[in-house]
């Protein structure tokens, strides 16, 4: 079962797609910050890390190049409200860029891709 870190400054979207990972099988951890997020990834092992780009008074996109800089091997999918971020170059860190949706099955299908993706990698 993969384990991902779900990171969003917002409780109802944490739970929303929370719940739809764990009823497909995922064992989540939740983060409602930056910070929160960087003290799970350096202590606990993670298959994936589904962040948010607008994280309060945090900026998304400073926290993953923090956690590309300590965990460069660690998928992130960025999951946001905004399709402006695409073109900027640092959210190309991430393996893909979902726009959040009431509809979860795209991003379920890229959760998948990407943990098989990284599965072959590291076979």
């Amino acid at each position: 079962m993969a384990r991902i870190l779900f990171v969003d400054d917002e409780p109802s979207i944490r739970f929303f797609y929370s719940e739809i990972l764990g009823d497909n099988g995922y064992d989540v951890l939740e983060a409602q910050s930056g910070d929160e997020a960087m003290q799970f990834i350096q202590s606990e092992p993670l298959d994936l890390v589904v962040l948010d780009i607008k994280l309060g008074s945090q900026n998304g996109l400073g926290v993953l190049q923090q956690i590309v800089s300590s965990n460069p091997r660690l998928p992130i999918i960025l999951l946001t409200a905004y399709t402006s971020f695409q073109d900027d170059y640092t959210s190309w860190l991430a393996e893909s860029y979902v726009v959040k949706s009431g509809d979860p099955s795209e991003f379920l299908g890229e959760v998948d891709h990407v943990l098989k993706k990284t599965e072959k990698k590291e076979e």
